[in-house]
Parts: structure tokens; C-alpha cells; sequence
């Protein structure tokens, strides 16, 4: 098993790690919408959605991998009402059309409106 980490992502903000990389998958850490160069969110769900899938993309980058590698997502929206914006913005970077579940909860750290993890394959 290997750690991965980056400064192109969001650092962990509890005891857990932005990706790991075991028996040939990467997985990746929720990725909610924080500028890792500011440490801040944006307004709408578009710009979050956005903001989440470049952390998302660059973990997988740390481990070698890109978006077409990526055959699972679970998506998480604070509002089932912004799911068709959400889908605008991930159909952007997961062109593959990876297995995914999206869900909505009831809210989700730092009150932003979405979060994204993945599991991707490594070879």
C-alpha cells in the first residue's frame, strides 16, 4: 500500500489521507470544493463542482493515473435540486462515464454543496 499526497489537492483536514494506492487501484479521499492555493471555496454549485473534480484529478495525477482510469465515483450533494448543474461540470472530466453513486446528505464539512472521491485503476 502507498500513500498519496499532493499540494495540488487540499491537505487532509482530519486522520485520513488524500488517496492511497493498493492491489493495482487508486483511491481517493471525498474531495470537497477547497482551492488548495487558498484555502477557499466558491459560490454555486458549478464553481464547487468544478473546483472538487481538479482536486480529484490531481491526486490521481500524484499517483499516475488520469480521469480515464477512473471506474468508480461516489458523489455527495447538500441539494438533490443541484443535480443536473453537478452533472454539467463531472461530465467534463469523467468523459469515460465511470459506475457512480450519488446521494444527497444532509450536509457535508465546511458547509460546501458537493464532494467527490474516486477509485481508479492503476494499469
Amino acid at each position: 500500500m502507498k500513500i498519496i499526497s499532493t499540494s495540488k489537492a487540499p491537505g487532509a483536514i482530519g486522520p485520513y489521507s488524500q488517496g492511497y494506492e493498493a492491489g493495482g487501484f487508486v483511491f481517493t479521499s471525498g474531495q470537497i470544493p477547497i482551492n488548495p492555493e487558498t484555502g477557499e471555496t466558491s459560490e454555486g454549485i458549478a464553481a464547487q463542482a468544478e473546483q472538487s473534480c481538479k482536486n480529484v484529478g490531481a491526486i490521481l495525477e500524484a499517483a499516475g493515473v488520469d480521469f480515464s482510469k477512473v471506474v468508480k465515483t461516489t458523489c455527495f450533494l447538500a441539494d438533490m435540486n443541484d443535480f443536473a448543474a453537478f452533472n454539467e461540470v463531472y461530465a467534463k472530466f469523467f468523459t469515460s462515464k465511470p459506475a457512480r453513486s450519488c446521494v444527497a446528505v444532509k450536509t457535508l464539512p465546511k458547509g460546501v454543496l458537493c464532494e467527490v472521491e474516486a477509485t481508479a485503476v492503476k494499469n
